[in-house]
């Protein structure tokens, strides 16, 4: 940021401003130059807290961090209002604060929501961009909430996909992804979960289930598996076997471990710490990723700090460079 920009005060970027200037590429490089610096041990996640308030249901939190390489240090503040959709709000509720690293002057107050959607599906999007077989033709979608669009949008532009399947527990919702499919012209099918596993190339999960939703028994050799929606305590999205089977990499192993879609693998002993590959390290060139066509691979994303940081640093420099942010002084 110029000396011009820090004299007119804090940058604020708007919801509204993000989603105007935030593209999928910006999001994909932010992620991936995230995964690379965590994996070089410049960047690093702070604990995170999260907390239910007692009030209105609510989750609040923060999650924060420092990556070196980008010179970004901030948090992300906000939570989960369940009772937001009856008042025509987004549920999921998020502001990113950055300082300067050199001062710890606050820097931009960047609004969180549309950015968090972005970040979490640039996440799969590396993830099927290092990991996924280059011949991957079907994918596979297990959920249809709100992220779930986000997800396809940025999976489709890795792998010259053919067709779309998907399933949600509820199959109506499976109408937001058809007409992206048809937006993008590609067939798309409402299919078992069985039949979905046997079709698929790569396979995205983002749900909020508590349960196994994919067998192990289901997966076909050299599928791609982009798990995304565990990130609690609790929450479970496929088979724990499937950790046996397959070749797991993550974007952070303590949370991996701890609240991410390996937490129940570990827990019943199925496979160590040390069978997690940070995929940070497939992107340093210190781990080959994929090794044969039938390999099965698995990545537990579970959403990290320093992923909104990194998108939300991108965005207050796009909105400055674009004329599109306003400014504060506190």
């Amino acid at each position: 940021m110029s000396d011009q920009h820090n004299n007119q005060g804090v940058v604020v970027v708007t919801e509204e401003v993000c989603q105007a200037i935030m593209g999928r590429s910006d999001a994909f490089t932010a992620v991936e130059n995230v995964f690379a610096a965590m994996s070089k041990n410049t960047a690093y996640n702070f604990p995170v807290i999260r907390e239910a308030i007692g009030h209105a249901d609510a989750l609040y939190g923060f999650k924060s961090g420092f990556d070196r390489d980008s010179m970004v240090l901030g948090l992300k503040s906000g939570g989960y209002w369940p009772g937001n959709v009856e008042k025509g709000l987004t549920n999921h509720q998020s502001t990113v604060i950055l300082f300067d690293p050199d001062t710890g002057k606050l820097k931009s107050l960047v609004g969180g929501n549309y950015l968090t959607a972005v970040r979490t599906a640039a996440s799969s999007a590396v993830s099927i961009a290092h990991l996924a077989r280059q011949d991957s033709k079907v994918l596979g979608m297990i959920g249809a909430g709100h992220q779930s669009t986000f997800q396809l949008r940025a999976a489709v532009e890795q792998r010259n996909f053919e067709k779309v399947v998907g399933w949600n527990i509820d199959p109506e919702r499976l109408s937001i992804l058809a007409e992206v499919c048809a937006e993008l012209s590609l067939p798309f099918e409402s299919v078992s979960r069985e039949e979905l596993c046997a079709l698929s190339d790569v396979i995205i999960t983002i749900t909020s289930a508590f349960e196994a939703l994919l067998d192990n028994a289901w997966i076909k050799p050299g599928t791609h598996i982009a798990c995304m929606g565990t990130d609690t305590k609790g929450k479970q999205e496929v088979d724990a076997k499937l950790f046996r089977t397959a070749t797991v990499f993550t974007d952070e192993l303590a949370q991996s471990i701890t609240i991410g879609e390996a937490q129940h693998a570990i827990q019943s002993g199925l496979i160590v710490e040390s069978d997690i590959v940070p995929i940070g390290e497939v992107i340093n060139g210190t781990n080959s990723g994929r090794t044969s066509e039938d390999e099965i691979t698995l990545f537990d994303g579970t959403g990290v700090g320093l992923q909104d940081l990194a998108v939300a640093s991108v965005a207050a420099e796009l909105a400055q460079a674009k004329g599109q942010a306003f400014y504060i002084n506190l």
